[in-house]
């Protein structure tokens, strides 16, 4: 049983030393990996080009539009004069423009509500960012605790044989009964146990490693908790006004009051300048500009319904930005809170671990001497080993917490960690794309090859 055990530490290690990984990796090294790999980015990174192309569109809609048609008739008719019958063919080429002079803001409306989506989804990736980093420093801390839990677990497992082989000898000479070498029989069993289950847990925590940070673990480094060192109503105040759900609420709110003024400005009427030019199979031309002006008299009620859909799209805007904002608040509590629990536990075992060790070794050396049986050696060996778990469990635990709080203030950003990776820039495609700008410009060239670029990826 102990070499099949042995075996299965020895093949745990082994994927700690996988080839992606063959150096011990700091908390930064994780979260720059993450950061680099993450597909949930990708994702939303794309769903922030889409938001900009929202821009172009609405842009678009203040610039000329041209369009090019070419018709070809046959007309087969009864000549009055002669009763036959009269076949005429026609082609006609032509070129028809139009462009909007005057529309009391519709579309001009339209291009700042557009950006304000373009502000919240940036505030949303940032989001997605925090999530996805967050995770990360939770994968890393799971495997650093689950392989410490590991060596725990075999060390606890030396101690036992340890012990169980003192009982026998000393049961050979009689100075124990039968009962307390199966005291150590027992213990010594459950602490396979115990260590099987540590082992399988060191697995799952390598697997989600794979997954959160995108290739496999090294030997996870000793981590210090962020630097923290605001009061809670200090947090809670700063992440009101940075945290990305909050910033992208406010944009929402934003463009649901533009998109209100927008749709009031649709009922007014709307100047604009067409024209077109044209010519046949003769190669006669004809040419036409001229200016329209026109608007909406009645359509059903189509408008006004329009105006009260975006005004109650206002409305939830409002409410899920004060919903957000009690979310994010609660959330640094919680962290906050979490954050001192995990603290004082530390402190609490480190001081438990300190006091085990010198009972443990007192009970042990008494029980050479004969005033201690075989299970007060093993109560005392647990409760040391109790309080050492509480120790990796309370490390782990005021990391991660510490983290969570940096999410819940909005400060879980590669830029606010420093880490070093070239960081996306949400502005390089919108800049590119915000003017609209056609595929034979220069813009509409180096778009292309963004584009080109980002499909290699």
């Amino acid at each position: 049983m102990i070499k099949r055990k042995g075996l299965a530490a020895i093949v745990i290690a082994m994927s700690f030393m996988g080839a992606p990984a063959l150096k011990a990796d700091t908390l930064a090294d994780a979260l720059s990996a993450t950061y680099n790999n993450s597909g949930l980015l990708e994702q939303n990174r794309a769903l922030l080009r889409a938001a900009d192309e929202g821009v172009a569109q609405s842009v678009a809609a203040t610039l000329p539009v041209i369009n090019w048609s070419i018709s070809a008739d046959r007309t087969r008719s009864t000549s009055p004069m002669t009763g036959s019958m009269v076949t005429t063919d026609s082609v006609l080429a032509r070129i028809t423009g139009d462009l909007t002079l005057f529309d009391f803001g519709v579309n001009a409306l339209g291009i700042d509500a557009q950006k304000e989506v373009v502000l919240g989804t940036r505030q949303a990736l940032r989001g997605v960012e925090q999530d996805v980093l967050l995770r990360a420093v939770q994968a890393y801390m799971n495997v650093r605790s689950s392989n410490e839990f590991v060596q725990l677990r075999q060390n606890n497992m030396r101690l036992i044989t340890q012990e169980f082989r003192a009982a026998q000898d000393r049961f050979e000479v009689g100075e124990v009964t039968r009962t307390d070498v199966a005291l150590a029989e027992a213990r010594l069993a459950g602490a396979r146990s115990e260590l099987a289950s540590a082992q399988g847990d060191l697995a799952q925590a390598i697997e989600e490693y794979v997954v959160a940070v995108g290739r496999g673990p090294g030997g996870p480094r000793a981590v210090s908790p962020a630097p923290v060192s605001r009061s809670i109503a200090d947090a809670k105040a700063f992440a009101v006004r940075n945290h990305p759900a909050i910033l992208e609420a406010q944009h929402s709110v934003s463009a649901a009051e533009l998109n209100i003024m927008r749709a009031r400005a649709a009922t007014r009427p709307r100047v604009s300048l067409n024209g077109f030019v044209s010519t046949d199979e003769d190669s006669n031309e004809s040419a036409q500009l001229g200016v329209s002006i026109g608007g909406p008299i009645y359509q059903g009620g189509l408008l006004l319904s329009q105006l009260r859909q975006v005004q109650a799209n206002r409305d939830q805007a409002r409410s899920a930005l004060h919903l957000t904002t009690l979310a994010v608040e609660q959330q640094v509590g919680v962290a906050f809170a979490s954050l001192q629990v995990a603290q004082a536990s530390r402190q609490a075992s480190e001081q438990q671990i300190r006091a085990a060790r010198v009972a443990f070794e007192g009970v042990r050396e008494e029980a050479t001497l004969g005033s201690r049986t075989t299970l007060d050696v093993l109560n005392a060996e647990q409760e040391l080993l109790d309080a050492e778990t509480n120790r990796i469990a309370a490390q782990s635990s005021e990391v991660i917490a510490s983290y969570a709080l940096l999410a819940a203030m909005g400060l879980l950003t590669v830029d606010h960690l420093n880490l070093p990776v070239q960081q996306y820039d949400p502005a390089e495609y919108y800049n590119l794309v915000k003017d609209a700008p056609s595929a034979l410009s220069s813009q509409g060239a180096a778009l292309d090859r963004v584009l080109e670029a980002i499909g290699k990826e």
